[in-house]
């Protein structure tokens, strides 16, 4: 059940030294590709990153979070379309790409697998070791692994709080 896999999933920091099974891996990327787009652009590229060199790297890009580094596959979410912006206001590709991120980490947890939303990273340097094309921005890195540290308790707010109904 979907809800089980959502009840689950937490941001893991510390990961195993087992590496990912290709089969679960790639059952993964088949999530994110099934995503839905806008306008059904598809812009997402999924780069895997799984070379020890490049992982090591990772670190760094990600202002010293050594845990990227430490799973032994990281995954950076990129997208092109980056100038189509939605009647609503909002860039299509960073809520495809959002989406399609949210299909991996649901999936993970469906496998077995932990990951963590990456955000503080250095867009250009993460860029450099990619080799991301022009056009391309990145959105966000999925480092992905078998957790080695259980689900912390976490306070969220009850429903009442986060639920209006017609209107504020």
């Amino acid at each position: 059940m979907l809800l089980n896999a959502i009840k689950n999933r937490y941001s893991v920091r510390k990961f195993q030294h087992k590496p990912v099974e290709l089969e679960k891996l790639n059952e993964i990327l088949d999530a994110a590709r099934l995503a839905p787009s806008a306008r059904n652009v598809q812009p997402c590229k999924f780069v895997v990153i799984s070379d020890p060199q490049k992982r090591e790297q990772l670190t760094n890009i990600c202002k010293g979070q050594k845990f990227v580094s430490d799973a032994p596959v990281t995954i950076a979410i990129c997208a092109d379309n980056t100038d189509y912006t939605m009647t609503c206001g909002q860039k299509a590709y960073t809520i495809d790409a959002a989406i399609a991120g949210e299909h991996i980490v649901l999936q993970a947890v469906e496998l077995g697998l932990g990951s963590c939303w990456i955000g503080a990273f250095y867009h250009d340097k993460l860029a450099d070791l990619i080799a991301l094309p022009e056009g391309y921005k990145i959105v966000s890195l999925l480092p992905i692994g078998y957790p080695n540290i259980g689900k912390q308790k976490r306070t969220l707010k009850p429903i009442n709080e986060v639920v209006v109904r017609d209107s504020f």
